[in-house]
This record gives structure tokens, C-alpha cells and sequence, in this order.
């Protein structure tokens, strides 16, 4: 093949600018991307602006600022200088404080609260047998660890001796390492100090934890049971042992209060290293101390006091650290010491533990007691008295209020930078500063006051403790405004480092200048020029806790030659303390404003939650106590005797939870509902609520705060409010049905005056209307019948007589919204109770007409008015009826004066009731079905949703659903269609019983009538007249029950037509129209005179009235009938049943209802009417 010549495939350059427009295209969207970026980002700056701090919710905290400095670099990477002696120094010391600050930590949050919470938690009257032991089982290996931790301090404090008597050696027993004359490592003794502060905070802790002390005796007792039979526990011997010596160990090292002790008595010399022996260290170590409290005494219960009385607590434990070493007493440090009391009455530990340094010292120093008064100890026990006494908490109170909230305006209004930048960082570091020092100064006063009334066991008065928690608001105060401004605080802390970094930077370089012009070099000149080399770089960095320590020490070398002036010194030294302070400072506000130790005074909750209340005055600090409350929660989560530290917070938070609700928001709740009802009744005559004359608190305050955050809950007062509220009003409104108005103007004015929201009481079956409840009849029918009178016209039932000013009453609709409530069901239910019911009644209705008096006296007139029925024109006598009611009161009368008769009136009255009430029930179940089936648009057509459902191919849910439907539309149209004929169950259920030859002493009942209606009549206007009287005890308008019950018999005994017979109302009528008559004729005659034309006009009035009852009785009666078919008899009846079986007629597609002409539809019904039906 031949080569390819690449000449000739390489074509002209062409462009056709494709490549232009695609880059285009590009540019542009990038820039529209960069647009809208920009405007979104525009967007988010505007929106949180400056002010994100105020919504920044310091108890949610979803984003944390971290403002401690911070670097990846060791300790050994800082410390670097060609003096390989001084490189070596300062790293052994560094690296030691570095230590001693990991122990210290790890004590307060691990070892502190486990030995400080133990026993907490217990709910009070249950400690089942065991639970001491199992709790003290639990801290087994938490006792062995803090055994380590004990054992890891005791190191580390000999080395940093041994280190420190290494360097200050006189050269005899080890040789010198570096010229140290005049140098003071004062920031070792520190935090040597700081260690053995821990130790004697342990020591105190368990001194005080008289409960564990009890469960380890418990523990130990348990032990020596089991030892005694180990085959019963299923333990083996070699394993017993070994426990038991280890919990001997445990005792003697940690609960017989010999850490602190142990410690300073431990053997320091080993080998070559003679500490005991160095009087050169010795000499130092006693410097060292008088220097540190010679800084820390001036500034003791001063403002400007941070956390120096803590320090002096650690400076005495190396005094006494000192004495058992060379067993030297400078007696002017110890009555230096001493006198404290003067100034402090003591140092709050941790918890409710005070610390005294007069009895430390005693019983530490025991032989120094020869030397002190004896009157000593008992003159600083009464300083601490007199302290107490002189305090004057409630103006301190508000003089640090004013303090505070200046300090506050100044917080919030002092970021704007109006002066040069150097000013204003200078300014703000003052500021945080100043705030930094009101926390710690309201700290040791709320702590100190607090713990030593427990510890001296002298109660506070309420305006002390009122006092007492107003400081505690001050300083949640203080460390809400730090959170708000967190932001700005953040932003100038950085400002605030770099500057106090720079300023000490230019002294110590000023310095070393000094030292580099003078040319005459020596070995100590080496030494302090290396130190500021160390210093210089360590300044060049972040203020990190490794590079200020650092700083310290090898300033510390640095001034042991004259490098600095005085003034260039204490300036240099305010810039370090500047910078300590605001590189720690978020650190230092948490330990400042931490209230954890509040959890041993949770007593002074209610006094606080009731002052709150009554006061309603600044409801909004209510926040800074609930802050304090929360600074307890983090100390339980570390707690080791529960099984889980939920069940010691779930404990305190019923605590505060149940004072919360007893003290404040109950009283508010009740309060504010006494108002409600208050401004509703102002009608009625109550106590004067002139503002002017009586104090008036204004709740809305408590309203309009915003929730409270506790554990995982948002306690908002307007809600809890608002359900007690709702709650209240509906179960009161559920009681009393007709005072729903009432309620309802209160839900309004609640909403105007106090802005609460309240819910609509919904009452069952969405209605106010519900009246007597259908159950409750049902139950309590025997009361019901006797309680209530019937209308017939109306359908209505009226209660007989009620202590209250009206009379309730019953009506459909409430029967309908009743069984709207329980469900159709309870029709049924009911029929069957009445029925119980009437068995009851025809049994005394039976031995009534059985008695020999009553059944002669029925017999008597009938016997008479089939004899003389030509005579009276086939109408009973008016006279025979009289006579029998008149007659029937020989037979005797009850206590209230009622004949037996009356009685009988009742009883039939009672059963015609309960027929009402049958009406009722189906008129209201009509009624039910009618509202529930109006949404149906076709009664006629109604479709099957399963139908639908299946030929769409729905879920098999969906067609069970539609079945469901399916038959309840169903039912509800039947019903509605058909109703139930329940008076013709209750007629042929009796019927045949009534009927029967046993019972023929009941086929006199018509005769009675007669007497019955003429009893009822005057009855009835009897009690019409008493409704014109004052007192209306016994006053009745109607009572149709009487016409119920005697239609309903008549048709139980088939007796019609017999009672038809006797034509009585004609006969009443005739009897009626006759004297009438013959009063007019009278009245014609004109022999009358003006006294008996009056006794006439009366009297005609009278028969009137009579003879309107008498009307009134017959149409009730005739409609009463229509509901029983009076038409047929109980033959034709039967008759009519059997050619409808036979299939001879067609049976009649529609029978007549139980309401054929029903009153309710015309209240007053035509006689004409009634009689042509």
C-alpha cells in the first residue's frame, strides 16, 4: 500500500460561527443563573436582616453559635524555639494544665451529677423492698470508674510536684535544669489548685448524700446474705471475694470523706525525688500561695468579682497540701484565711452544698485549733447569721434591676458603631465584660443567700423569696440578651481577640526590642528572649485555651528579668485578663447564669406561680423562670441509679407541671370564667365591681403571652384557657340544655374582651332542642306518666308541676333529635318497656274493677239501665253518674282527700300517657326518617350504588361500602314508607287476655264511664280555676291522657258499642241545655231581683263551663278513638283478617294510618267533624 499524504486531507479552516452562537447561548444563561442567585440571595439577607436574634428562640436553639477558638494544632507544634531546655519546660508544665483541665471537666459533667442526683426521682409512699439495693447495684461500675478517676487525680498531682520540684532544685539531690530564681509559675498552682477543688467537691457531695451512705449499708447487708448462702443465689465463693474486698476498697477510698486527705497524704518522695525535702520548692510553693491570695482576697464580695471565691478554695486545699508536705504553718496566711468570713460567709460548691473555709481549716489543721480563741468557730457561725440577717434582699433586688435592664438598652443599642472602630470595640468588649461580671455577682448573692438558709435552717419570708427569684429572672435575663444578640456578639468577638491580641503583641514586642539591643547576652537573657519569642508566636494565632496557657507560662519565664515597664505590665496583664475572659466568654455566661442548682429549692415554686397571679404584673419573666427551671434538665440526663434518667425527668417535670396548673393556670382558668359569667349576669344584684373601689386584675396579659417551652412541650396559657373554657361550657351546657344562650353571649364576650376562640358546643345530634331524653323516659317511664299530662291536639307532653319557674315540656322534634342521637333502634326498645309497664298497670286496673263494691255498684246500674232504658229515652241518667261519684266517697278517701275513684281517674290517665307516648315515639321516629332521607332525590327510584360500583370495577372495600349504603337507604325509605303500627301490636298483645270469659268482671267497664268522666270534668275545672290563683299548686290546663286511656280499653274489651249505648255525652248535653233552659225561663219571668239575677248569672256561667269540659272530653275521646279503628268491632275485625287470608277481597294497598285525622293538624277540631268520623 502506499502512504497516506496527510497534506492532503487537511481541509481549509471554516467558520461558520456555530460555535460563537452555542457559546452565546451559554454566557447567557450563566448570567440569568447569577441574576436570580443574587436576587435570592438578596432576598434571604433582607428578610433576616439584623433582627434574626429576636426570633432566634433560645429553648429550641435549632442552630448554635460556637464562639470558642478553635485550631488543629498541638501543643508541641506551638512550643517551638531553639531553647530545647525552655521548649521542654514549658511543655511539660503545658501539657500538665492541659490534663488537670480534662479531670476537672470530666468531673463536673460526669461524676458531679451522678453522686448529686442520687436517690432523686422516687415518687413519694412507693419503695418496694429491693429498690435501694438494685439502685446501688446500678452505680457498682460508676463507683469503680470514679475509683479510676480518684486514682488518675492522685497522679497527676504528684507528677506536677515532682515536675515542679524537678525544676526548682537546689542541685543537691537532683540537678538544676534551668535558672528559675525568679521565675513563678503561678497558672500550674492554678490548676493544681483547681484539681484538689474537685476532690474536696466530692468529699462534700458524699458527706451529704446521706442516701447513698443508707443504700450501701443496705448493699453491703444484702452481700453478707448471700455469702452466707451462695448456693441459694447460685454465686460462687471465688467470685464473692473478690466483691466484697472491692467494695471494702470503694468505702475507704470515696464514702468515708477521705479523697481530699488521701490525696494530701499520699507518698510524694520516690527514689531520687525528695519533695518533702527540697526547701527550695517549698519556699516557692509558699510564694506562690500568698501571691494568689493576695490577687484573690482584694476582690472577694466585690463587683468586680468573677470566679475568685471558687479559686480561694482551691488556693486553701494548697495550703493544706503545703502543710502536709513540709509541715510549715505561715500563721499570717492562716489568719488571712481565717478572717475571710468576714467578707464571704461562705462558698456555694455545687448543689445546695456551702463550703465553709473557718471549719475546712479546723479540721484539716487540727493542732492550729490550740492557737485560735475557742470563741473563734462560734463568732464565724454568727457572722454567717448576721450576713443573713443584714441583707436587705428586696432593694438589692431592684438595684440590680436598674443595673441590669441599663445594661440590657445598652446591649440592644450600642452595635450600630458610630465612633472609630478601635472605640467601639473597646466599647463592646466593656459591655460583654460588664455583663459577664452582673451574672457572676447575681450568682454567688442568689446561691450563697439561698443555700446557706438551708444549711442554717432559717426559713425565708415570702418577700425574700420573691426577692430571691427576681434575681434569678435577672440573670436568665442577662444570658437571653447574649442569645439575641448572638449574632452581633459573634461578629465582634473575632474584632475583640484580634485586638486585645494585637496590643499585647506590640508590648511584648516592645519588649524583646529591649532585650535584642542589649547585646550583653547570658543564659537568663537566652531564657526570656525565647519565652517572648513563645509568647509573640503563640499571640500570632486564635486565642485558643493551649496558646493563652502557653502565654502564661512563658510570661511567666519572661519576667524574671525587669522586661517591661510598670505601666507597659499592668497593661499587659488587663489585656491578657480581657482576652481570657472574651475567648471563653460564651463558656463563662453558661457557668455564670447556671441555675441547676435550683432543683433543691423547687418549694418556692408555688409562692412565685401565686405572686404571678395575683400580681398579673410583667407576665413575660415567667420565661427566665422556666429558663432556670430548664438548666436542671442537663445534670439528670447523666444520672446512673434509674434504670433510665427519663424516669428522673418525667418526675420533675410533674412536679413543676403540677405546681404550674394548681398555682397559676387554674386560678387564671377559674378567674377568667367567674368573670365571663359575672359580666353575663350584671342584671342580677352582685358585689360592687367598681375598678375604682376593688382591685381588678387584667388577665389578658397572661393571654397574649406567647408559649412556654418545657421538655418536649409548648405550654400555651391562651389554649389551655380556651379547652377549660369549652370543656366547662359544654359539659354544663349538656346539664342544663336551655341555658345554651347564656352560654353562647359568654363564648362572644370571651372572644371580645380576652380574644379567646372558643369552639361551638356541638351537643349530640347537633341541636339544643333534645329535651327529656328517650332513654331516660324509657327507664324511668313509671315516673314519666305520672309527671307529665298529655295533649292530644298538640302531641305535646307538659310537665304536671316543677319547683323552677317554668315547666319543661316535650315535644316531636325533641323525640326525633333523641332518636337522631341513639338510632332508630330504640323505638322498639321502647314499645317493649311500655308494654313491662302497662302489664303492671292492667293489674291494678283488674283488681280495682274486681272489688265487690265497685263490681255491685257497675252491676246495679246496669241492671237498672236496661230496665228503664224506654223511660230515659236510651240515655243513661245524668243523676245515676252523679250519684256513683258522689257515692263512691263512703268507701273512704286517701290522706290527700283523693276517693277511689280519683285513683282510678289516675291510673286510666297514666295508661292513656303511656299510649301518648307510644304516638309520640312513632310521630318522632316518622319525623327522623323524613330528615334523614330528604337528601334522597327519588324515592320512587332509588340507585344501587353496589351496582355502580361493581360494573366500574371498584375496590372489594368499595363495593362493601356501597352494600353498606345500599342498606341503610333501604331501610330508611322503608321505614319512612310504612312506619309501624304499634298501637295495633299493643291492642292485640291485651286483647285476647281482655276478652277471655276468666276475666268477665271487666266487661262492666263502660258502665263506670259515666261516673269516670264526670269525676275527670270537675277535676279539670277544678284545676283551670287554681291557674288565676297565687298559689298554683295543683294547676292544670290539659289532660288528654284520661281520653287516651279509656279509647284504648274500650278497644281492648271490645266495648264500643256498648259504651255507644248508653249515649252519655247526649244525655250530659240534654241535662245541661235543660237547666240552662229553665234558668232563662226564669230570668224571663221578671220575679227576679238583682242579688238572684247575679247568683243565676253565675251559675248559668257554671254550666257553661261544664258543659264546654264535657265538649272538650267527647272530641278528645273521638279522636283518641280513630287511633284504635272504632269503626269495627272485634268481629268484623276478624272477619275482615280472614277474607284477606283467603284471598277473597284484595287486600287494601294502604291501611289506615295510626293518625287518620290527627289533631296536631288543626288544634281545634270540629265536633261535626269528629262526630261524622
Amino acid at each position: 500500500m502506499g502512504t497516506v499524504n496527510k497534506e492532503e486531507w487537511t481541509f481549509d479552516k471554516f467558520d461558520d460561527g456555530s460555535l460563537k452562537i452555542v457559546g452565546e447561548v451559554q454566557l447567557r444563561k450563566y448570567g440569568k443563573f447569577l441574576e436570580d442567585f443574587a436576587g435570592q440571595l438578596k432576598e434571604i439577607d433582607e428578610a433576616l436582616g439584623e433582627s434574626i436574634g429576636d426570633s432566634w428562640d433560645l429553648t429550641l436553639d435549632p442552630i448554635s453559635l460556637q464562639v470558642l477558638p478553635y485550631e488543629q494544632t498541638s501543643v508541641l507544634q506551638l512550643i517551638k524555639t531553639d531553647n530545647k531546655i525552655l521548649n521542654k519546660v514549658i511543655t511539660v508544665l503545658a501539657a500538665l494544665c492541659t490534663e488537670l483541665d480534662s479531670l476537672k471537666h470530666e468531673a463536673e459533667n460526669k461524676f458531679y451529677p451522678a453522686l448529686l442526683f442520687y436517690g432523686e426521682g422516687e415518687i413519694e409512699g412507693e419503695s418496694p423492698d429491693g429498690r435501694a439495693q438494685i439502685q446501688m447495684g446500678r452505680m457498682m461500675p460508676f463507683l469503680q470508674e470514679l475509683s479510676c478517676f480518684v486514682i488518675r487525680c492522685y497522679d497527676v498531682v504528684r507528677h506536677v510536684l515532682h515536675q515542679l520540684s524537678a525544676l526548682y532544685s537546689n542541685g543537691k539531690s537532683s540537678p538544676i535544669v534551668m535558672d528559675v530564681s525568679n521565675v513563678h509559675f503561678q497558672s500550674v498552682y492554678e490548676h493544681l489548685g483547681e484539681i484538689l477543688t474537685v476532690l474536696i467537691t466530692l468529699d462534700e457531695i458524699i458527706d451529704n448524700q446521706n442516701m447513698l451512705k443508707e443504700h450501701w449499708t443496705l448493699y453491703k447487708r444484702m452481700l453478707k446474705s448471700v455469702k452466707h448462702n451462695p448456693q441459694r443465689f447460685n454465686i460462687p465463693d471465688e467470685k464473692l471475694r473478690p466483691f466484697e474486698k472491692l467494695l471494702m476498697t470503694l468505702e475507704g477510698q470515696l464514702l468515708d470523706g477521705f479523697i481530699f486527705q488521701n490525696c494530701v497524704e499520699q507518698i510524694f518522695d520516690q527514689g531520687q525525688m525528695l519533695v518533702t525535702k527540697n526547701s527550695l520548692f517549698a519556699e516557692e510553693f509558699a510564694l506562690n500561695i500568698r501571691s494568689y491570695l493576695s490577687q484573690l482576697e482584694p476582690r472577694l464580695g466585690e463587683t468586680n468579682e468573677v470566679n475568685h471565691r471558687h479559686s480561694l478554695v482551691g488556693t486553701i486545699a494548697l495550703y493544706v497540701l503545703h502543710f502536709q508536705l513540709y509541715r510549715v504553718i505561715d500563721k499570717k496566711i492562716f489568719k488571712q484565711f481565717w478572717d475571710l468570713y468576714k467578707k464571704i460567709p461562705g462558698v456555694w460548691l455545687i448543689g445546695s452544698i456551702i463550703w465553709y473555709p473557718n471549719e475546712f481549716l479546723f479540721q484539716k489543721l487540727p493542732h492550729m485549733a490550740k492557737a485560735l480563741d475557742k470563741k473563734a468557730l462560734q463568732t464565724a457561725g454568727q457572722a454567717r447569721l448576721n450576713w443573713l440577717q443584714q441583707k436587705n434582699l428586696v432593694s438589692e433586688a431592684q438595684s440590680w434591676y436598674v443595673s441590669v435592664t441599663s445594661w440590657m438598652v445598652k446591649m440592644e443599642s450600642s452595635f450600630s458603631g458610630t465612633g472609630a472602630l478601635v472605640d467601639d470595640l473597646n466599647h463592646r468588649c466593656l459591655l460583654f465584660i460588664q455583663g459577664l461580671l452582673y451574672a457572676y455577682n447575681l450568682q454567688h448573692l442568689l446561691k450563697t443567700v439561698m443555700n446557706l438558709h438551708i444549711d442554717l435552717r432559717k426559713p425565708m419570708t415570702r418577700t425574700s423569696v420573691l426577692a430571691l427569684c427576681r434575681i434569678a429572672e435577672l440573670l436568665k435575663a442577662i444570658e437571653h440578651t447574649f442569645h439575641r444578640r448572638s449574632m452581633l456578639v459573634a461578629e465582634s468577638v473575632n474584632h475583640i481577640i484580634q485586638h486585645l491580641s494585637f496590643i499585647a503583641l506590640s508590648t511584648v514586642q516592645t519588649a524583646k526590642k529591649r532585650i535584642v539591643a542589649d547585646r550583653k547576652y547570658n543564659e537568663k537573657k537566652l531564657d526570656v528572649l525565647s519565652a517572648l519569642f513563645m509568647a509573640e508566636n503563640c499571640l500570632h494565632g486564635p486565642g485558643t485555651k493551649e496558646r493563652r496557657l502557653i502565654i502564661q507560662l512563658a510570661l511567666a519565664v519572661a519576667m524574671q528579668l525587669k522586661v517591661f515597664k510598670d505601666e507597659e505590665l499592668a497593661s499587659l496583664q488587663g489585656v491578657l485578663l480581657k482576652l481570657d475572659v472574651i475567648c471563653d466568654i460564651r463558656e463563662r455566661l453558661r457557668e455564670a447564669c447556671d441555675c441547676s442548682f435550683f432543683y433543691w429549692h423547687q418549694v418556692i415554686l408555688p409562692i412565685y406561680f401565686n405572686d404571678l397571679f395575683e400580681t398579673a404584673v410583667d407576665i413575660h419573666k415567667i420565661h427566665y423562670m422556666f429558663g432556670v427551671l430548664r438548666d436542671c434538665v442537663q445534670p439528670m440526663t447523666r444520672t446512673k441509679h434509674h434504670e433510665n434518667p427519663k424516669i428522673l425527668l418525667e418526675s420533675f417535670d410533674r412536679e413543676v407541671m403540677k405546681n404550674l396548673n394548681e398555682h397559676l393556670l387554674s386560678p387564671l382558668c377559674r378567674d377568667i370564667e367567674t368573670d365571663l359569667r359575672l359580666h353575663i349576669h350584671l342584671h342580677l344584684q352582685l358585689d360592687d365591681r367598681n375598678p375604682f373601689k376593688t382591685k381588678v386584675k387584667d388577665l389578658t396579659s397572661f393571654l397574649r403571652m406567647r408559649p412556654i417551652r418545657f421538655f418536649d412541650r409548648n405550654i400555651n396559657i391562651k389554649a389551655h384557657v380556651e379547652h377549660y373554657l369549652d370543656e366547662t361550657f359544654y359539659n354544663l351546657n349538656t346539664v342544663a340544655l336551655h341555658d345554651w344562650k347564656t352560654y353562647g353571649e359568654m363564648r362572644a364576650l370571651a372572644h371580645r374582651k380576652y380574644g379567646l376562640d372558643l369552639m361551638e358546643v356541638h351537643l349530640p345530634s347537633q341541636t339544643l332542642e333534645q329535651g327529656l331524653d328517650v332513654l331516660e323516659i324509657m327507664r324511668n317511664i313509671h315516673v314519666f306518666v305520672s309527671k307529665y299530662l298529655y295533649n292530644l291536639n298538640n302531641q305535646i307532653f307538659v310537665e304536671r308541676s316543677s319547683n323552677n319557674k317554668h315547666l319543661n315540656t316535650i315535644n316531636i322534634r325533641h323525640i326525633a333529635n333523641s332518636i337522631r342521637t341513639h338510632g332508630t333502634g330504640i323505638m322498639n326498645t321502647t314499645v317493649n318497656f311500655t308494654f313491662q309497664f302497662l302489664r303492671k298497670k292492667f293489674f291494678t286496673f283488674s283488681q280495682f274493677m274486681y272489688d265487690e263494691h265497685i263490681k255491685s255498684r257497675l252491676i246495679k246500674d246496669w241492671r237498672f239501665f236496661k230496665e228503664n232504658h224506654l223511660q230515659t229515652d236510651q240515655k243513661y241518667p245524668f243523676d245515676r253518674a252523679d250519684k256513683f261519684n258522689r257515692g263512691i266517697r263512703k268507701l273512704g278517701l286517701t290522706p290527700d282527700g283523693s276517693t277511689y275513684l280519683d285513683q282510678f281517674r289516675l291510673l286510666i290517665g297514666q295508661i292513656g300517657n303511656a299510649m301518648g307516648y307510644i304516638r309520640m315515639i312513632r310521630s318522632g321516629g316518622l319525623h327522623c326518617c323524613s330528615n334523614a332521607i330528604r337528601f334522597i332525590p327519588d324515592l320512587e327510584d332509588i340507585i344501587a350504588f353496589e351496582e355502580l360500583c361493581k360494573e366500574d370495577g371498584l375496590s372489594t372495600e368499595c363495593q362493601k361500602a356501597a352494600r353498606q349504603l345500599d342498606e341503610i337507604i333501604s331501610n330508611l325509605s322503608k321505614n319512612f314508607a310504612e312506619g309501624t303500627e304499634y298501637f295495633k301490636m299493643l291492642v292485640d298483645v291485651f286483647s285476647p287476655e281482655f276478652r277471655d270469659a276468666k276475666n268477665m268482671h271487666l266487661s262492666h267497664f263502660f258502665v263506670i264511664l259515666p261516673a269516670l268522666t264526670l269525676n275527670y270534668v270537675e277535676y279539670m275545672i277544678a284545676s283551670k280555676e287554681k291557674l288565676n290563683k297565687k298559689n298554683k299548686i295543683g294547676a292544670v290546663f290539659t289532660d288528654d291522657g284520661v281520653a287516651m286511656g279509656i279509647a284504648y280499653i274500650l278497644k281492648l274489651l271490645d266495648q264500643y258499642h256498648e259504651f255507644d249505648s248508653l249515649h252519655w255525652f247526649q244525655s250530659v248535653k240534654e241535662k245541661y241545655l235543660k237547666e240552662k233552659n229553665q234558668l232563662v225561663s226564669q230570668a224571663n219571668s221578671g220575679k227576679v231581683d238583682e242579688k238572684l239575677k247575679q247568683t243565676m248569672t253565675l251559675t248559668l256561667k257554671r254550666l257553661d263551663m261544664y258543659q264546654k269540659e264535657f265538649d272538650l272530653l267527647y272530641y278528645s275521646l273521638s279522636s283518641a278513638r280513630i287511633f284504635f279503628r272504632a269503626d269495627q268491632t272485634a268481629a268484623e275485625e276478624e272477619k275482615d283478617r280472614q277474607e284477606k287470608e283467603k284471598g277473597k277481597i284484595p287486600p287494601t294497598t294502604e291501611e289506615p294510618p295510626t293518625e287518620v285525622v290527627d289533631p296536631s293538624a288543626n288544634e281545634e277540631a270540629n265536633p261535626d267533624h269528629v262526630n261524622d268520623s
